[in-house]
């Protein structure tokens, strides 16, 4: 994880269906940060975080979001 992480970022919308907010390459800092937060915020907009997923066939973490209301 020298070069750092592939990262998927999912909302997950009120019908329950799953829409790809983004994808980019996370340090390993940013990763390590992740045990210490429930929210992430990406384009202005708010999200708590509800899972994580290793994806180890695609290389990548996938982590599950639900918008905040504002």
């Amino acid at each position: 994880m020298e070069q750092g992480l592939n990262v998927v970022l999912m909302e997950k919308m009120a019908t329950g269906e799953l829409r790809k907010i983004e994808e980019r390459v996370w340090s390993k800092n940013m990763i390590t940060a992740l045990e210490h937060v429930n929210y992430i915020v990406v384009g202005d907009r708010e999200y708590e975080t509800i899972e994580g997923r290793l994806n180890v066939d695609l290389g990548s973490l996938e982590l599950l979001l639900v918008p905040m209301q504002s």
